[in-house]
């Protein structure tokens, strides 16, 4: 017969039996130099809930707190799934221009290209890249001009300044938009 079983699950009645029907004296009670109040819980009594109090400093010894800038452009929702490798991009059509942001955390050196999706017999023409050098701000972007109004256009994002491996070969960190119409 075993018992291990019944003893596990018995276990957490016979201790919670130990402290009923005795309540702390005043003298036991914790003053606020012995630290945070005790909660007591009493059977079918609401208990509250325990309250920490920070007091704004911190403790002695630790070293001071700087938060990260918190401008609306860092505020961005960026749609990112972690199975994907694509970085995420916003693009806004205007008058034959695409305008396009993404997340500046691949690098500072970026390359972007407008590449029209009309179906072309033969080799297909090199996209057009546009280099974008960045600095410390949250959000990195461009405008690509001189577009067709109307015409079907696909925003490629390439970060050529990722980190490489050992054998030299670069991490595909790249964006992709659906298609797009510059007005």
């Amino acid at each position: 017969m075993r018992r291990g079983p019944v003893l596990v699950v018995m276990l957490p009645f016979l201790l919670s039996a130990c402290g009923s029907g005795s309540t702390p004296s005043g003298s036991a009670s914790p003053t606020a130099a012995d630290g945070p109040a005790w909660v007591n819980v009493e059977p079918g009594r609401p208990t509250s809930s325990a309250v920490s109090k920070y007091t704004g400093t911190p403790r002695p010894g630790l070293p001071p707190v700087s938060f990260l800038p918190t401008s609306s452009a860092c505020a961005v929702a960026w749609n990112e799934d972690v199975g994907r490798v694509f970085i995420p991009m916003i693009v806004t059509v205007g008058r034959g221009s695409l305008t396009v942001q993404w997340p500046n955390r691949f690098g500072n050196r970026y390359r972007v290209a407008a590449v029209p999706q009309e179906l072309v017999s033969g080799a297909q023409p090199e996209p057009q890249w546009q280099t974008v050098t960045t600095g410390a701000e949250c959000t990195a972007g461009t405008t690509i001009s001189g577009l067709k109004s109307g015409a079907a256009y696909v925003v490629w994002l390439d970060a050529p300044d990722t980190p490489r491996g050992l054998d030299g070969s670069r991490g595909l960190y790249s964006g992709r938009s659906q298609i797009v119409q510059p007005n």
